[in-house]
């Protein structure tokens, strides 16, 4: 949603402006493009190998970008610390990259057999091996309701303790399989794969994204500049309904302007281009005070 992105950040030559979630780089480059000549970038990413390819794609605008290691929770220290006290526009792309995805030993997606693993930050300590084979059953069955709203949650969780009492439950394969061997036949009949929440569910816990979200977003709107903007790609419920009630308390409090009263999301044309792309939605707001 390069497009989309370009029209609600409204960016001009000499903008300051973060990238919350640099990523391999794809919507830095496109931001860097929009504020050169004399703007700056901020990027952030708690992913260190991910941020080394992107430093690759930016070189070029090497002197104009600071991408930096650490997770957007503490997007107000790191402005603090580079004496950044309002930027022009603050942006979110709250999906895992390809790059992840498709790295087996990364331990993201059921498709490819890892380990169980599910770190954004791979220098961090708990990994879902961890959730997986040492919280109990009811622990278990909370994260996949709450983080996956998996209806088969208590299923799917006395199914895993029951696997691990003989061997840990090692390998992304050998979960999604116990999430799919506890689905009724119906279910698994479903386009959707069996695995997909109780994998959401284990990331959402590992790194633990919602509640980084919510603070992120708490700091970022005391950096817009009036008239500024801010914009943010969701990829599941839960992360857009955190981004929709933010921007509603925020235009309650008349700090934010909401610009998009229902999520924008992405065309034909680019769903069948990057078919992940097919669950994005996009919501913007613009700074008023």
């Amino acid at each position: 949603m390069i497009k989309e992105v370009r029209e609600f950040l409204n960016l001009k030559p000499g903008d300051i402006a973060i990238d919350c979630t640099v990523g391999t780089g794809g919507h830095s480059l496109n931001i860097l493009k929009q504020i050169m000549p004399g703007g700056k970038l901020i990027g952030i990413d708690q992913d260190e190998e991910i941020l080394e390819i992107a430093k690759e794609k930016l070189e070029k605008y090497r002197k104009n970008c600071n991408l930096i290691y650490e997770n957007f929770r503490n997007i107000d220290s790191i402005l603090i610390n580079l004496n950044i006290n309002q930027v022009d526009a603050i942006f979110y792309d709250l999906g895992v990259s390809s790059f992840q995805l498709d790295k087996p030993e990364r331990g993201f997606s059921f498709m490819r057999e890892g380990p169980l693993d599910m770190r954004m930050d791979t220098n961090t300590k708990i990994t879902a091996f961890d959730l997986v084979n040492n919280l109990s059953k009811e622990e278990i069955s909370k994260i996949l309701s709450k983080y996956g709203e998996e209806r088969y949650a208590w299923r799917i969780a006395s199914l895993i303790i029951k696997r691990r009492k003989n061997k840990n439950i090692s390998t992304t394969k050998e979960l999604a399989d116990i999430a799919k061997s506890a689905m009724p036949s119906r279910r698994k009949r479903l386009k959707i794969n069996p695995a997909t929440r109780t994998f959401l569910a284990f990331r959402i816990a590992v790194n633990n994204e919602l509640e980084s979200l919510k603070m992120s977003l708490n700091k970022a709107v005391g950096f817009l500049k009036d008239k500024s903007r801010i914009c943010v790609i969701s990829f599941h419920s839960l992360e857009d309904r955190i981004v929709k009630n933010k921007f509603k308390e925020f235009e309650e409090k008349k700090i934010l302007k909401i610009l998009t009263k229902k999520p924008m999301t992405p065309k034909q044309d680019e769903i069948e281009d990057n078919p992940r792309s097919r669950s994005a939605k996009l919501r913007a707001a613009m700074k008023v005070n």
